[in-house]
């Protein structure tokens, strides 16, 4: 039998047909008047809803007329009925003719039923939000998860109770964390710091995986009364990142690494002598920078003598010259290939200066709209914003990511996370810079080294919700003719 015999027989056996809608040849999914219909273009087809050009009805438009535009069903002669059997309403159908929004209902009511028939009532609010999500495909991918439906079910019986201390015992601590967000933002759980929730958890594991019972000691001591402390007190002024986290738990392993090469040595803290912290330093300068803040503890609350711990000076990279900066700066605001949401974060950070951390603490309300003006809000007062970066910021706001799922569907971050109630990682934004070649750091250093030379450092620092000395020092570094500039209110 003949090769192409084969091929032919495949095909026909697949039903492979060429798509009359996207060209691809595919398995076939649907024969309507417009020809064969592949599974992509039937999936985008039953999501198609608008006002028929044809019958002038506001419904689903899976059909195409003879010049090609969406039209209903019976416009277009297409048999097929598309309304859910519970809701009527058009669109894909799931098993038992069901839409995904019934589908879902059906699903999380069996999941949160409580024994009762019903859902469990503390667990309603987390109902109500899970059911208004627009991409309820979402929703039913997630529970498809062997564990979210384990936990849902743990919650719904009162095996696993509804509280911050129950969830930190969990093993499956992601989908336990992601579950908790969720519950957090529906009011089921008290607000609790995401991230210092997650450092708690991080350190009991850590703690308990110290080998040397007196090494667990300090250590514990400097995660309660320093770490801890801090952590605490910065969340209590605003939602922490990343960063704050990341920078206490690689202190708190530094810590234990300095005491484990201490020990090596024959020596204890309290015997620990200028030597010792200089070889300490000598070997990896770089990743043993973090001991620093364990170290200079130690010496503070006297389990140390008062040593010089070494210092190595570290600057910032190279800013981006002056052309690339503008050229890069065009390029974000007229290149519509570009994603939307990478052309607005490089904006911010090659026009004003903006650090990613803090690009994605900003919210919808520091956007500020005055008459035909747009301002933002980095600094007081707010800083205008010029077109076209002002049409990129006001198309942004209407088509944020991360709104269509039960995570964030009323989030008022400017950059969304995945994550319920959290905004995006900033290492996330800098992922998305680099791959259009947005270099963040340079770009930044770039950024503020102009301004300060442009006008007087105070004047940006007020601006642009920097510290006076900051850039006060840059503009020095920069030999800025505003170097003697004093801050104050000059109106006076």
């Amino acid at each position: 039998m003949s090769p192409a015999y084969d091929t032919r027989e495949k095909y026909e056996r697949w039903h492979i047909r060429i798509c009359a809608r996207c060209g691809r040849q595919a398995a076939k999914a649907a024969n309507w008047s417009d020809g064969p219909i592949c599974r992509t273009c039937f999936d985008k087809a039953t999501r198609t809803h608008g006002s028929c050009p044809g019958c002038r009805s506001e419904r689903l438009l899976p059909g195409r007329d003879a010049s090609g535009m969406p039209v209903c069903r019976e416009c277009a002669g297409i048999t097929r009925d598309f309304s859910c059997d519970r809701c009527r309403v058009e669109g894909p159908l799931l098993a038992g003719r069901l839409c995904p929004r019934c589908t879902l209902t059906d699903r999380l009511s069996a999941l949160l039923d409580d024994g009762t028939g019903r859902v469990h009532p503390p667990l309603a609010p987390l109902f109500d939000r899970m059911l208004t999500m627009q991409r309820t495909k979402s929703g039913l991918a997630w529970l498809t998860r062997a564990q979210p439906r384990a936990l849902l079910q743990d919650l719904a019986s009162g095996r696993l109770a509804l509280t911050h201390e129950a969830f930190q015992q969990l093993p499956s601590w992601r989908t336990a964390a992601y579950l908790r967000d969720i519950l957090m933002e529906c009011g089921v759980l008290p607000a609790v710091d995401r991230q210092l929730l997650l450092f708690e958890r991080w350190l009991t594991g850590h703690l308990a995986a110290v080998a040397d019972p007196e090494h667990t000691r300090v250590l514990h001591r400097f995660a309660t009364w320093h770490q801890l402390r801090k952590l605490r007190a910065k969340a209590g002024k605003g939602p922490l990142g990343n960063s704050p986290a990341y920078a206490a738990r690689q202190q708190l392993i530094q810590a234990g690494s300095f005491l484990t090469w201490l020990t090596g040595r024959g020596a204890l803290p309290e015997h620990c002598r200028q030597p010792d912290l200089d070889a300490w330093h000598s070997e990896n300068h770089a990743t043993r920078r973090p001991a620093t803040t364990f170290l200079s503890w130690c010496m503070k609350t006297g389990r140390m003598p008062a040593l010089t711990i070494p210092v190595r000076s570290t600057g910032n990279p190279a800013p981006m010259g002056q052309h690339h900066r503008l050229a890069a700066l065009r390029r974000l605001v007229t290149d519509e290939t570009l994603p939307l949401r990478s052309r607005v974060a490089g904006s911010l950070i090659l026009l004003y200066a903006q650090p990613v951390s803090r690009i994605v603490r900003l919210t919808t309300d520091d956007i500020l709209h005055d008459g035909d003006h747009t301002l933002l809000r980095l600094g007081e007062p707010p800083t205008p914003v010029p077109e076209p970066l002002a049409g990129l910021l006001r198309a942004y706001l209407e088509d944020r990511p991360n709104m269509t799922t039960a995570a964030n569907p009323a989030s008022r971050w400017l950059f969304p996370g995945r994550r319920a109630g959290q905004p995006m990682d900033p290492g996330s934004i800098r992922d998305l810079l680099q791959e259009i070649g947005v270099p963040a750091q340079s770009g930044r250093t770039a950024a503020i080294r102009q301004l300060v030379l442009q006008m007087p450092p105070p004047v940006v620092a007020q601006g642009l919700g920097y510290h006076h000395t900051s850039t006060t020092r840059i503009a020095a570094e920069a030999g800025s003719p505003w170097s003697g500039y004093a801050p104050g209110d000059h109106s006076r």
